[in-house]
């Protein structure tokens, strides 16, 4: 299967390639479904399928929004230019935008997005029957349903999300955002009102709010757990699955590289015994409880969680390693540590993770500091040899 990791800038698609993505996706400044994400300008883009093909892999390029009017009339511009710089795919959920791509973009295939609701092995082959390479089906299946698609429709590629936020409407189909502030998040610019915290007001008691509860569990009636599924990558391979995505295109270099290296290593080990290491890295990323959703059948019951919003952080990022000389490393400084901690360096391979005490730390000036301070660089001395593009960690006390 193909591990298909989140590009949301040009430094996460790095790190995603280099912790062992096979895949990724990105978008332009316009027509994804992230508009809060970096994205990439038409010039990135450029470089970033230049730079991924250079590494045999691929990049799919999403262009999922619901359009209106004056979205359409500015997309045949931009297909155009995708048609020169040539991703592997374009992502696309609206089907005046696919007639468009056909048109315009004929030379890229297309995978139908996650947005377009694919549920049914029917849907599935009429996509296939206009063209369509790759279907990423919709998060509420089962893989009974899976397994049925895949028989019923073998010539269509079947790609699934495995990891990451999932959003509390069918397949992210959601209108509350706009409904609330105005920002639409089939245009790309939702602001998750499905976190906030919410009361009701009775009619003529304006002001007075009572508290939402759900037989005592608390509040955040909207809240949506995060999907994982690596425990499940056997039975999504056997159910015909070609592509497995991690989500997060918003989220920290840190949580695309370590999510990206344990499916990686998790992917490569299919046919071995389930390693708990697996379990304990997913945990070491910001992440809300996780779940395995809809993989064994249609029950929303243990989908949401409300008692809180809030990210579980067990580790913090201190830093990325940027260079290497002997055994001092020079580090992009993104949290606070000082002499004496322990702290740890991660590497793509899971296998290679070290720990050591800090021992020493110098400024840009090679004056010798007993802190860091974050968007500062500094040198620190380690009790072996680094490699780049480490990432420094240390465990959250209390």
């Amino acid at each position: 299967m193909e591990l298909l990791a989140p590009g949301g800038s040009l430094e996460k698609l790095k790190y995603a390639m280099l912790y062992g993505a096979d895949a990724v996706y990105a978008a332009g400044k316009n027509f994804g479904l992230r508009a809060k994400s970096t994205n990439l300008s038409n010039k990135e883009l450029e470089y970033a399928v230049n730079f991924v093909h250079d590494k045999g892999k691929k990049i799919y390029i999403t262009v999922n929004i619901f359009a209106h009017n004056a979205q359409i009339e500015l997309m045949p511009e931009y297909l155009k230019f995708l048609s020169t710089i040539k991703p592997d795919a374009l992502i696309i959920s609206d089907p005046g935008v696919f007639e468009m791509a056909r048109q315009f973009a004929p030379n890229i295939p297309i995978h139908i997005s996650t947005q377009a609701n694919v549920t049914s092995w029917s849907s599935a082959k009429f996509w296939a029957k206009m063209g369509a390479l790759r279907i990423i089906l919709a998060r509420e299946l089962s893989l009974n349903e899976i397994k049925k698609m895949h028989e019923k429709v073998p010539e269509v590629e079947l790609e699934m999300f495995v990891h990451g936020a999932m959003c509390m409407s069918y397949s992210g189909r959601c209108l509350l955002s706009a409904f609330l502030n105005g920002r639409n998040a089939n245009l790309g610019n939702c602001s998750q009102p499905c976190r906030w915290k919410y009361h009701i007001m009775e009619e003529k008691r304006e002001g007075e709010y009572f508290q939402i509860t759900e037989d005592n569990y608390g509040t955040y009636i909207l809240n949506s757990k995060d999907l994982s599924l690596i425990k499940r990558l056997k039975e999504i391979k056997d159910a015909g699955i070609s592509s497995v995505k991690i989500e997060g295109r918003m989220k920290s270099i840190y949580y695309v590289a370590n999510v990206v290296r344990t499916y990686r290593k998790a992917i490569d080990d299919i046919d071995l015994p389930y390693n708990e290491k697996f379990t304990d890295e997913l945990d070491r990323v910001s992440h809300r409880v996780y779940t395995e959703a809809f993989v064994d059948n249609f029950d929303s019951s243990d989908t949401q969680y409300h008692k809180t919003s809030s990210y579980i952080r067990k580790y913090q990022v201190l830093g990325y390693i940027k260079e290497v000389q002997d055994k001092t490393i020079l580090l992009d400084v993104r949290a606070k540590f000082s002499l004496g901690e322990m702290v740890e360096i991660i590497y793509p391979d899971l296998n290679n993770d070290k720990s050591f005490t800090v021992k020493e730390i110098f400024d840009e000036t090679g004056e010798e500091i007993e802190f860091t301070k974050p968007n500062t660089f500094v040198k620190v001395g380690v009790p072996f040899i680094s490699r780049e593009n480490g990432i420094l960690r240390k465990k959250i006390l209390g």
